[in-house]
Formats: C-alpha cells, structure tokens, sequence
C-alpha cells in the first residue's frame, strides 16, 4: 500500500515505515503530523476520488532535521568592480510514515447527546419567557 501526498508545495508517494525528507515543517523530534492523502493504491485497488480520497489521511513522525546540498551564486558587473558571493542551503525534515488509512471520528455516544439536548431545553424555556415578558411591558 502506499499513497501520494501533499507537503510543501510538492507531492511525495510514501510507503509505510518509509522516511522521506520534505521542506521544513515546524515541530519538534517525535512529534507526529498528519499529511492529506491525493491518491491511494492498496494492491489492484486505485482510490483518487476525492470525496474518498478525503477520508483517508497519513500520519509521520518526525524523525529528524536535514539541510540540502549548498548552493553558491555569484553576482558580477562587467568593467564596475561589483562581486557579490552569495550561498544558501535549504532546511529539510526526515519524516518516516507510521500509517496510512481512514481518518477515525470519536462520536459522541447517544446518552451524551441526550444529556446535551435535555440541558438546552430549560435554558431556551427561560430566554423565551424572559423575551415575551419583555414584550408585554
């Protein structure tokens, strides 16, 4: 199984227990992040509609920070004496993917629902009460 996912502007596939370096994401050594998935191939089956597609998340740890390869620029103007030296290394994170699948919502249990709407109920009485007296005066 492995997905293609969106980070930093660019799409990445991972594969599960797979470290990937990606542009510089902000937290910390062990933290975890949640990449949204575009594509999902599990064996022969495709999954790109996004609607289902949506449903499907990857999570990654961060396992470390990298830097890119330096970079040197030189600026010169002929017959003036101007050189500019300039460089510059990109920061990267290693990210190694722990899963990938549907995205799991905790419901709210029925009772705690029940609870919620029974608790609204007084109130909503009292704010009409308080209003229509309001009214008669």
């Amino acid at each position: 199984m492995y997905a293609i996912v969106r980070c930093g502007g660019r799409q990445e596939k991972v594969a599960l227990d797979e470290v990937v370096i990606v542009d510089r994401l902000p937290g910390e050594v062990g933290s975890s992040v949640t990449l949204p998935a575009l594509l999902v191939v599990d064996g022969d089956r495709v999954i790109s509609d996004p609607a289902e597609v949506g449903r499907y998340q990857v999570t990654a740890d961060i396992v470390g920070d990298a830097a890119g390869p330096k970079i040197n620029m030189i600026h010169y103007r002929n017959k003036t004496g101007y050189r500019r030296r300039l460089g510059h290394r990109q920061r990267h994170t290693q990210l190694r993917i722990t899963g990938i699948g549907t995205e799991t919502k905790p419901e709210a249990k029925p009772e705690a629902k029940a609870e919620a709407k029974a608790e609204a109920k007084p109130e909503a009485k009292a704010q009409a009460t308080s209003r229509a007296k309001a009214e008669e005066d």
